[in-house]
């Protein structure tokens, strides 16, 4: 997924010094991580279907899924509700322009879990 070149998201802060090799890696898989899951909210809140069907699975009401949003792990949970219907990952990673077997790599770096290539 791209960076948002408006925002700046992607970028380094000035004010930030630049993070050496391995971090820096591994801030740019978080960060391509986490774009990739608010896509994936976006896509659920963008299919009435799934977005019921996101909802009834979570138990978290329409009303709450901003607040839902802004607590850790909920991104994760978002990419694991993606991952686990394969209807719904082979539509999400087409509407997102990736490989299916890159949601769970993203969903395994949110859960703060070691990434190496060969993971599934």
């Amino acid at each position: 997924m791209k960076a948002n070149r408006r925002s700046g998201r992607g970028r380094p802060s000035p004010l930030s010094p630049p993070l050496p090799g391995k971090e820096r890696v591994a801030a740019d898989r978080r960060d391509a991580a986490l774009e990739l899951a608010v896509a994936a909210l976006g896509f659920i809140a963008g299919e009435r279907d799934e977005l019921s069907r996101f909802l009834a699975l979570t138990g978290i009401d329409h009303r709450s899924i901003r607040t839902a949003a802004e607590e850790p792990g909920f991104l994760g949970g978002v990419l694991a509700y993606i991952a686990g219907n394969e209807r719904t990952l082979l539509a999400f990673a087409a509407h997102a322009g990736v490989a299916p077997e890159e949601i769970e790599k993203a969903r395994i770096i949110l859960a703060g879990a070691g990434w190496e290539r060969d993971t599934p």
